[in-house]
Order: structure tokens, then C-alpha cells, then sequence
């Protein structure tokens, strides 16, 4: 999640807004609210009967994973294998490090209590826009990491943690059908925003428009003002290819000219005489087993 340190304040005529830092918080306060989230957490699911708590601890209630959870995905959060002969034991895991002691340092914004954590100590100001679109991509990043995974002799599944647990866990081993189904349990339900917005970052928020600040064009910065459509224009696939995965199309890899479409070509046929006529050339073209997709011609 990420936040604002601070609230937005609408003024008397209600067309501009002030925004209120808030002062910087200290440990004790970060343990002050996870201990209060985690008593409202709990009572919440216990009161919509997802766990049954007693006078020391609570738990998840065995019925949990046929009415609310699919079976995947209960096995995944108990970290029990979910297939095969093992079906309802624990996943195989290696600990190769000594145990970290659950000691935080000082001044370092975290708690941890009863199960719940909170990290609050990575902040970035105004004009740090590097250091928030890092931050973003952080938050957004796959639940896996192909670069981490490798096979064993044995034809398992290895997968090597980022961070190592404080029990010194540092790979898990899965079973090839016991990991897609731990991948299974990673697909979100259909028809879920996976982003969402809150407050005065809401989409229907009266406030949106007055704070958000937006990439104004050349044409705006000539004229001040902005068409319907400059306000709706969505970032072409070049551009998203190039801002996401640092390819630019656009430039010949060649001699560095500017390359710029020419023709489509949609015949499977015609992309597939193409296609072997540049493999022929040992170029880096590979043809499509299957029915080849649309082509585009490029030249500079």
C-alpha cells in the first residue's frame, strides 16, 4: 500500500486544496497501530466466522478451506503440498542459514505483533519521482521471480528466496505438479482490479482532478488548453515497450536510424514465406509453428 504523509484540506470556495504534512512518526507509534489493526482484524474475522479464536491464540478454521478458499489456495497459505502421495504434508524446505533473532534496530519503523507487521520507513518526497516510480515497480512486481527457479536432480522445483526467513530458510523445493498448483492459487479472481485507489486518488473523487498533475503536450503548453481526446490519449505500445522493457523499436539496431511502419501484413501465408526467407538468412526471425500473427513492416 501506499500512502500520503499527510491530508489534503479544501478551502472555502472549494477550488484549491492545501496540502498538511504530518509530522514524522517514531517506533512506538508504528507498534501503537499494529496493535490496534490486529485486534480489529481479528474481530472482524471472527465475527464473519473465518477464525475462531481462544484465550491464547487464533486460528483458521478447518471447514475455511472448502466454503471460502478453494482447495489450492488453502493448501498454499498452510504451506502444505496439495497433490500426490504427500497430499496435507509440509513443502520441503532448506534451510542452509542459522536462525536471525527477531531483534529490530533501533529507530526502524516496524513492529510485529500477534502475526501482523507493519514497514513504514521508505518514504519518497514531492520531487522524487525516480525514487516513487522505483517504489511502484517494487510494489508491483510478479510473486515470482523466474531467475530464482531452477530444477534438482531429481526433477523438483527449486526455488531461491530474495531474502532469507529468520528460521534460516533460504529455498523451497516443490514437486512440478504441487508448484502449479501453488501458481494456480496465484490467479485472481476474474473481474478484480488488482490496483486500487482510495481517498482523494478515487476515481469518482471531486478531488482527483485538482491533485493529480498530468504531462501536459505540446499543443497544451502553446495553448493552455487541452481537447477531450488529449485528456483521454493512452501511451502508444512503442512507448510502453520501451518505458517497460527498454526496447525501442523505433530506432534500427543496425545503423541507429529512425524506423517507422511501412505495412501490415495479416496472410499467415505471406508472414510465413517472409518469415523463412529471413531465417534462410540466419537473421533473428524464428517461424511460428502455429498460425502466425499479424506482421508489421519496418523500414528506415
Amino acid at each position: 500500500m501506499l500512502f500520503l504523509d499527510g491530508v489534503y484540506i479544501v478551502k472555502s470556495d472549494r477550488e484549491e486544496q492545501e496540502f498538511i504534512y504530518v509530522s514524522h512518526h517514531s517506533a512506538r507509534d508504528i507498534k501503537r497501530l499494529v496493535h490496534q489493526m490486529s485486534q480489529r482484524m481479528a474481530r472482524y474475522l471472527t465475527k464473519a466466522g473465518l477464525i475462531e479464536a481462544d484465550v491464547e491464540n487464533g486460528y483458521l478454521l478447518d471447514e475455511l478451506s472448502e466454503e471460502k478458499l478453494t482447495e489450492h489456495q488453502s493448501y498454499s497459505i498452510h504451506y502444505r503440498i496439495s497433490t500426490g502421495f504427500q497430499k496435507g504434508k509440509k513443502v520441503f524446505t532448506l534451510q542452509t542459514l542459522p536462525p536471525m533473532l527477531d531483534e529490530p534496530h533501533a529507530g526502524e519503523l516496524t513492529a510485529k505483533i500477534a502475526g501482523f507487521s507493519l514497514h513504514a520507513g521508505v518514504r519518497a518526497g514531492a520531487n522524487e519521482r525516480v525514487k516513487l516510480e522505483r517504489l511502484c515497480r517494487y510494489m508491483s512486481r510478479p510473486p515470482v521471480a523466474a531467475s530464482r527457479l531452477s530444477l534438482t536432480q531429481s526433477g523438483n522445483i527449486c526455488y531461491a528466496l530474495k531474502t532469507p526467513y529468520r528460521d534460516g530458510t533460504t529455498h523451497v523445493v516443490f514437486e512440478p505438479l504441487d508448484f502449479i498448483s501453488k501458481l494456480a492459487a496465484l490467479v485472481p479472481s476474474p473481474r478484480v482490479n488488482l490496483t486500487r485507489f482510495y481517498g482523494v486518488f478515487a476515481p469518482n473523487s471531486s478531488c482527483r482532478a485538482r491533485i493529480i498533475i498530468r504531462k501536459k503536450s505540446k499543443t497544451t503548453l502553446e495553448n493552455e488548453t487541452q481537447t477531450e481526446g488529449e485528456k483521454r490519449r493512452a501511451m502508444t505500445w512503442s512507448a510502453r515497450l520501451k518505458r517497460a522493457f527498454n526496447l525501442d523499436i523505433k530506432t534500427c539496431q543496425a545503423c541507429g536510424g529512425v524506423v517507422k511502419i511501412i505495412g501490415c501484413i495479416e496472410d499467415p501465408i505471406v508472414i510465413s514465406k517472409i518469415l523463412n526467407h529471413l531465417q534462410r538468412k540466419q537473421t533473428e526471425f524464428i517461424l511460428p509453428v502455429t498460425r502466425a500473427p499479424p506482421a508489421n513492416l519496418l523500414c528506415h
